[in-house]
């Protein structure tokens, strides 16, 4: 599905192997029937940050598989975005006596002392997606090349204006919206596409007519959809009496939602005037739907299944003794060290390839877009 190096093929491959060998089911307590010896056997960890959001109950459910298919037990817990109530999940874990954490952090700063706590028992832990700031006790993370995400999304926004390809020279209008000032992914997220859109807002090709364009002006609180809306609202109300809006870059599906409920209540979405472009993030069911439906433009798919892959492979070599594959050993520096990271690819999807993407992909069904 996605562009992944032939390394990550193997490693999906061995991982597959493994899920179809094992035959579990999906209990986040159970564990394989064999212990293995050595760590096999033993429990590992998992932090996801929310519920609301259908795609981390996709990833706790795979990671659940795939660690299991591996001889681990697992213990899944949800944060539901609220930082203290995640570290005293995570205090909780290393008490039960887990082998390893997997984590996906709420508030990335918030996690030092008790990931100490880990390392005191000698408890291995890797960041999931969003990197984990300020401390030396993460040993790996398991993510996406979050910038590029950034630069599908910017450059999308380019190619359906005609400003890509020179064939349109605007000025079009453009709103900004970034993820959560507590989740590290939003700053590679927003740098991405502001590499891809900065020459064109320079030229005045692109204008922001808010005139918010800095990053601490335009971030979204725990990416949450309402709050995306009113400050679209606000937006519309304050500063497109008389403009359109051409284009809003959103980072993420959810956002994306309230944007385009904001646009509707405005009037957008009719022949004569019709929806903006609008970007967003991790092909979630509603978000693939509206696309169908020719409203929200365009999404960028990230393969979370082989996410989880990565992430079970890589905690099972460090209980292991194995070194874990890594690709990227320079980028990902948390304030504390740089973390070695695994990076997928990401990959956009609009009308025009959801179908040979999700579906032939096997990540939808054709029901489940109906």
């Amino acid at each position: 599905m996605s562009n992944r190096r032939a390394a990550l093929a193997a490693i999906a491959a061995a991982a597959s192997l493994a899920l179809t060998l094992s035959a579990c089911g999906q209990n986040s307590e159970g564990g394989s029937k064999e212990d293995k010896g050595g760590a096999k056997g033993g429990t590992i960890g998992i932090a996801m940050p929310t519920k609301s959001s259908e795609r981390w109950i996709s990833d706790g459910n795979n990671l659940v598989k795939n660690l299991r298919a591996k001889g681990y037990k697992t213990k899944l817990v949800y944060g539901e975005d609220d930082p203290d109530q995640q570290v005293s999940q995570i205090e909780n874990l290393i008490t039960q006596g887990v082998k390893g954490l997997i984590v996906a952090a709420i508030d990335n700063k918030s996690l030092n002392n008790v990931l100490q706590e880990a390392a005191d028992q000698n408890i291995p832990v890797i960041a999931y997606d969003r990197l984990i700031l300020g401390t030396k006790n993460v040993d790996y993370y398991a993510s996406f090349d979050n910038e590029k995400v950034g630069e599908l999304q910017g450059t999308y926004i380019l190619d359906k204006l005609g400003l890509k390809d020179g064939s349109k020279k605007g000025p079009f209008n453009i709103e900004l919206f970034a993820g959560s000032n507590d989740d590290n992914n939003t700053k590679y997220f927003f740098g991405g596409a502001m590499n891809v859109l900065k020459p064109y807002l320079d030229k005045k090709q692109l204008v922001v007519r808010s005139g918010q364009t800095r990053l601490n002006q335009v971030t979204t609180l725990r990416w949450d959809g309402a709050t995306a809306q009113r400050r679209m609202d606000d937006i519309l109300t304050k500063s497109y009496k008389s403009a359109k809006v051409d284009a809003v870059l959103s980072p993420y599906d959810g956002i994306s939602i309230g944007i385009l409920s904001a646009l509707k209540s405005d009037g957008y979405g009719t022949k004569s005037k019709p929806l903006p472009v609008v970007t967003g993030q991790d092909a979630e069911l509603a978000s693939v739907k509206s696309i169908i439906a020719g409203e929200q433009t365009q999404t960028v798919y990230k393969d979370t299944r082989k996410l989880a892959e990565v992430s079970a492979t890589m905690m099972d070599d460090v209980l292991n003794g194995k070194k874990p594959q890594v690709n990227d050993t320079k980028t990902y520096d948390n304030g504390t060290k740089v973390v070695p990271a695994y990076l997928l690819q990401p990959v956009s999807v609009d009308k025009t390839n959801y179908r040979k993407v999700l579906i032939d992909g096997g990540y939808y069904t054709e029901a489940e877009l109906k």
